[in-house]
């Protein structure tokens, strides 16, 4: 099963691993299941960028980034080359080995969990 290492710009907050994640889960899915704040405000329809995270290694075992994704990553804050919408990115490499920077949370309006 895939592995995601979750890092945070807030440097209070401890890097967190998450071992044996299923392949059908997104990354918003898995923030959800572990206790990891990030903010969602669309209910994870591509709608928002909320959700918005660097993928720092692994991603090119996740599907490729959509028109839809790429419009509304523009609207997040800090857009980078990596970054992605943690509702559209699905594991299905079951080897995925993803880094993944949680931007900080206090600057972004949103649904907390």
């Amino acid at each position: 099963m895939a592995r995601i290492v979750f890092k945070f710009e807030d440097k209070r907050i401890p890097s967190k691993t998450v071992e044996n994640v299923e392949v059908g889960l997104t990354i918003q899915d898995v923030t959800e299941d572990h206790d990891i704040h990030l903010n969602h405000n669309c209910g994870c329809v591509c709608a928002c960028s909320t959700c918005h995270v660097y993928v720092t290694k692994g991603g090119e075992t996740l599907p490729e980034i959509s028109d839809r994704e790429e419009d509304f990553i523009d609207r997040a804050i800090n857009p980078r080359i990596d970054s992605r919408l943690g509702c559209q990115c699905i594991i299905e490499d079951p080897k995925a080995d993803l880094e993944v920077i949680i931007p900080d949370q206090e600057q972004i309006i949103g649904h907390e969990h």
